[in-house]
């Protein structure tokens, strides 16, 4: 198990190249299992959840090209099914949240799949019905004891379906599949995040017919068959958010380069620095960059009445639960009071107890909501020894630790780097102490 030791009180400054979004990595390297012609993607994050997906395509063997750490050419011209079978499918599959969605490109190009249940983080309940009706009503058949997989006679054929949630993983399993079904598939409550509509895109630039792409509404003509792309990923606007909320805690002086807001002329990190802005964070957008100045002091906005701020996740175009760890831990030294409401999953908000630990003021709620009391500064965080639960969680820590009086050590720090590329050597470049252990 691999540690981080952090000095904390280290004030940052400096500029800091987000990576390539980790969803959307997911979804385009399963993506190329769609056709036997190279697929092409830039700016992959090198990360441990990523590269163990690579592992896992490479197993079952696609052939892999890495020219670079953050770029890669996949051909998936001959696949081995016996490897599916075999207990390093299983295990590596089971490593990772992103495994499941192989199934919707392996069925809509080989009619068979297999689907062990995946891994990632352990935040709650994270169902698969979306996965499996959606692909039922294309003509899936699941069988599962046995992790198999295929189809009805005579293929997978397109239909309308109204998603019982708009899931993001869930949505983009079944786009890959529909994308070869015979007909026509309409998908009404599709989730509609960029990475929703990268992956459409590229989809369309292999050959696929896709429209209403950025909607909730989608409709897709089913191909016979795609070619092979190039395509680029977004900027992960998880870490943007992270980057600004290290920055407010830490009172550093950082700009992010590169982070998404002018991305051929549309802000692809929608209302995240909003929500920053009303915890009082000051920024300020130089181009495609995000100026953040070194603050003292940040208050917390109201809600017109006067009432006390909320901050919830929502589908897509609202808050990412991705990022309420974060806020929640920059939260905890603004001046004011924030309610942190998590719908969507009932154990996320459990790292609130090493916070507390660490000298902040929260009143936890119920397992979704959490009462942030800000400290403004007035009583620092102090450093502690704790262990990451998951990978958002674990930078709220790391966050925390980098403001505290005093050092922290977090363990299982592996969680983090699922997630987040070289964080201690990017962040040391920028001022930090982080030794790694």
């Amino acid at each position: 198990m691999a540690s981080l030791k952090i000095k904390g009180g280290c004030r940052l400054q400096g500029d800091i190249i987000p990576q390539g979004a980790k969803n959307e990595a997911m979804q385009i390297l399963c993506a190329c299992l769609l056709t036997e012609d190279r697929v092409t993607i830039h700016n992959l994050p090198d990360i441990l959840d990523i590269n163990n997906l690579i592992a896992l395509l490479e197993g079952m063997g696609v052939s892999i090209e890495r020219p670079t750490r953050h770029d890669i050419i996949l051909q998936a011209k001959d696949i081995d099914f016996g490897y599916f079978s075999g207990t390093g499918y299983q295990n590596t599959a089971s490593k990772l949240r992103g495994s499941v969605m192989m199934t919707g490109p392996m069925l809509a190009r080989f009619g068979k799949a297999y689907m062990p249940k995946p891994g990632g983080d352990k935040i709650g309940r994270r169902r698969l019905d979306t996965h499996v009706i959606g692909l039922q009503k294309l003509g899936a058949i699941f069988d599962f004891d046995s992790y198999q997989v295929g189809v009805q006679q005579g293929g997978l054929k397109g239909c309308y379906m109204l998603l019982d949630e708009a899931s993001v993983t869930g949505t983009a399993n079944i786009v890959m599949a529909a994308v070869m079904a015979q007909g026509t598939t309409t998908i009404f409550n599709a989730a509609c995040e960029p990475y929703l509509v990268q992956l459409c895109n590229m989809l369309n630039s292999m050959g696929a017919k896709i429209t209403g792409v950025g909607s909730n509404l989608l409709t897709i003509q089913g191909v016979s068959s795609l070619h092979g792309t190039e395509h680029t990923l977004l900027a992960d606007m998880i870490e943007v958010g992270s980057f600004i909320g290290m920055a407010a805690m830490t009172g550093s002086e950082i700009t992010i380069k590169n982070a998404g807001i002018n991305h051929n002329g549309k802000n692809e990190l929608g209302i995240i620095p909003d929500v920053f802005r009303k915890l009082g964070i000051q920024m300020e957008y130089r181009g495609d960059d995000i100026y953040i100045p070194a603050q003292e002091h940040y208050e917390v906005q109201t809600f017109m009445d006067g009432s006390i701020l909320t901050v919830a996740d929502a589908p897509w175009p609202g808050f990412t639960p991705d990022l309420i760890s974060i806020v929640l831990v920059v939260a905890t030294q603004a001046k004011g009071t924030v309610l942190i409401h998590q719908k969507m999953f009932e154990s996320r908000l459990f790292f609130v107890d090493k916070l507390i630990d660490m000298g902040a003021q929260i009143i936890l709620c119920d397992p979704h909501r959490a009462n942030v009391i800000g400290l403004d500064h007035a009583h620092n965080l102090r450093g502690i020894r704790m262990a990451s639960p998951d990978i958002r969680a674990g930078v709220a820590l790391l966050i925390a630790a980098l403001s505290a009086d005093g050092t922290s050590i977090i363990d299982n720090s592996e969680q983090i780097e699922r997630g987040y590329q070289y964080i201690d050597q990017r962040l040391n470049a920028l001022g930090a102490e982080i030794e790694r252990m």
